[in-house]
């Protein structure tokens, strides 16, 4: 069979079966041929580590020659790179063989007939880095503290260690000695300020997982007014929750609004 009528019946049957691969298989027995040529490529540029067999390379490149202009598309189209990626990868799997898991198929096409003694697949590997992220998408948001309501003393601030204090003094003195310090600290005297305690919350932060959990530092006598007195709510999506004295604290969400008595701060990304 010429070459031109391979490929007019090869691609009549993808244009007419695009979500049947095994039809297509069965049908045009130029796909096995092709599968076949890939798999020996991928073999030949195979290297043994530890009594494995490994295939070091993540693209596998498909050159048809004598493909008309007018069926490049189809030879081209995303099926049939998908349909030898899966062959290809069950039978590197059959064989036991270790490969990148990233590992994809391209069909590139060209008109021009094959040689007197070319063959009208090449086949060609080589490895491909992924794509470099964007600077906004390396760059991890970091939680941030934005006061609305009061006076601290700064109006944002960055969470930068694993755990932040808040309270009404930067410097917080004990009978015993100095307790503890605030990393945001309600100093100034105003009727707002004033509702804040000395040792009023503390957040803890999970770089790896990027959760930050606020914990009610207050002391208060819990009773049939606990609500009143625990002092920190958080207001979120219009609806508001008390935030109690317990070992796990609460998980913050982007947009809560953090009252500590009648200051307010919000938390935000960044």
């Amino acid at each position: 069979m010429a070459i031109s009528d391979v490929f007019e019946k090869l691609g009549k049957a993808i244009f007419e079966n695009p979500f049947s691969a095994s039809r297509v298989s069965e049908e045009v027995p130029e796909m096995a041929e092709i599968r076949l040529a890939a798999l020996d490529a991928i073999k030949s540029k195979s290297h043994r580590v530890s009594g494995k067999m490994v295939f070091p390379f993540n693209v596998v490149r498909i050159h048809l020659s004598g493909v008309p202009e007018k069926q490049a598309e189809t030879f081209q189209s995303e099926f049939l790179s998908k349909y030898f990626e899966e062959e290809l990868r069950a039978g590197l799997v059959r064989s036991s063989y270790r490969f990148p898991g990233d590992l994809r198929v391209e069909i590139e096409t060209s008109p021009t007939m094959p040689g007197p003694k070319e063959n009208w697949i090449r086949v060609e590997t080589e490895t491909v880095a992924p794509p470099a992220l964007e600077a906004a998408e390396v760059t991890a948001s970091v939680p941030v503290l934005v006061i609305v309501q009061g006076a601290a003393n700064v109006t944002e601030l960055q969470l930068e260690k694993l755990r932040t204090n808040i309270g009404r003094t930067i410097d917080v003195y004990k009978s015993e000695g100095p307790s503890r310090r605030n990393d945001l600290a309600f100093e100034e005297d105003t009727e707002v300020n004033r509702s804040v305690s000395r040792e009023h919350a503390h957040l803890m932060w999970d770089k790896k997982s990027g959760e930050v959990r606020i914990f009610n530092d207050r002391w208060y006598k819990m009773g049939t007014d606990s609500e009143a007195n625990c002092g920190i709510w958080i207001v979120r999506e219009g609806l508001s929750q008390p935030i109690h004295r317990n070992a796990r604290g609460v998980a913050l969400k982007v947009g809560d609004e953090i009252h500590l008595g009648r200051a307010i701060v919000g938390f935000v990304l960044r």
